[in-house]
């Protein structure tokens, strides 16, 4: 990643959200197509808009020309990713903060004790708040130990059922005013102040905890199949339980589970659907290039 990317080359959430339903839209479609390698007048046609509108509005949301994100989203880039040797241990030397991460920033995992899992989040006071993402709407949850939910959402309901499924016994405060500051560190990293490292506080089996950990450690615009995290935690042969890990993640985004995939090099599931798993690991693609000079 080119340590002087600008501040304007991540696409800010108050834009990109505004963007993201059509994007992703034409990311299905060129999902759909990726065999054909669909060209800018076939994805613009789709989008029913001019060639030029829509080259505007998509490298606007993703940095990159509708044809160089086709390219990250080809099942060879995927396998020739997979077979680059094991990234997880390579990215074991990567500091959280460095500049090969999307944020600036250094994220910092804690999971309740058995007591607390089993209570669950009696005690606990949880405000949380809806705000717009570059990945569509997004639900951030937070406790005074952490961020301890974040979830898109789709026009099905306010994604508050799901963190009230997740902590029945906790008591939850609508408070977007509050959580906005959190959501900008997470969404606009580089025009945010820097202050400390996000902490995150999840809720799990200890399986899931340690799957959770593994792909905090790979680096922006690398890709591990779900045999490879099986491995990375000591369970070979696990490769079905930790895709039940991955898909039951509660943080979206900062525990970049988007980024664990299947050893063919298909996307797999994602719990907030493929379209905005293939935009996450697209964009991170395109951003984790190198760049011209």
């Amino acid at each position: 990643m080119n340590t002087a990317m600008l501040e304007t080359d991540l696409p800010r959430a108050d834009v990109s959200a505004r963007d993201y339903d059509r994007i992703a839209r034409a990311i299905g479609y060129l999902r759909r197509h990726i065999a054909e390698q669909p060209d800018l007048a076939a994805a613009a046609r789709h989008a029913n808009l001019s060639e030029h509108h829509f080259q505007r509005l998509f490298t606007r949301w993703a940095g990159v020309s509708p044809k160089r994100f086709v390219q990250y989203l080809t099942v060879e880039h995927a396998k020739s990713r997979l077979g680059s040797g094991n990234v997880l241990d390579l990215a074991g030397a990567v500091g959280l903060s460095g500049p090969g991460r999307l944020h600036d920033l250094f994220v910092t995992l804690e999971a309740m004790s058995p007591g607390e899992y089993r209570a669950g989040g009696a005690g606990l006071a949880i405000r949380y708040g809806v705000h717009e993402s570059p990945f569509g709407p997004a639900v951030v949850a937070a406790t005074a130990r952490g961020i301890c939910a974040l979830h898109f959402i789709d026009g099905k309901g306010d994604g508050v059922e799901q963190l009230r499924a997740h902590w029945p016994e906790a008591e939850l405060r609508q408070d977007a005013a509050g959580t906005a500051a959190i959501a900008e560190r997470i969404f606009q990293p580089l025009s945010s102040p820097a202050g400390r490292p996000l902490a995150l506080l999840v809720k799990g089996t200890n399986f899931q905890i340690k799957v959770w950990r593994a792909p905090l450690e790979l680096p922006l615009g690398s890709i591990a199949s779900y045999r490879h995290i099986a491995a990375r935690i000591g369970a070979p042969g696990s490769a079905r339980a930790v895709g039940g890990a991955i898909g039951a993640n509660p943080i979206a985004w900062l525990i970049p589970c988007h980024r664990v995939i299947r050893e063919t090099g298909l996307l797999g599931g994602y719990r907030w659907g493929t379209d905005r798993k293939a935009a996450m690991l697209g964009w991170e693609a395109a951003h984790a290039a190198p760049r011209p000079a």
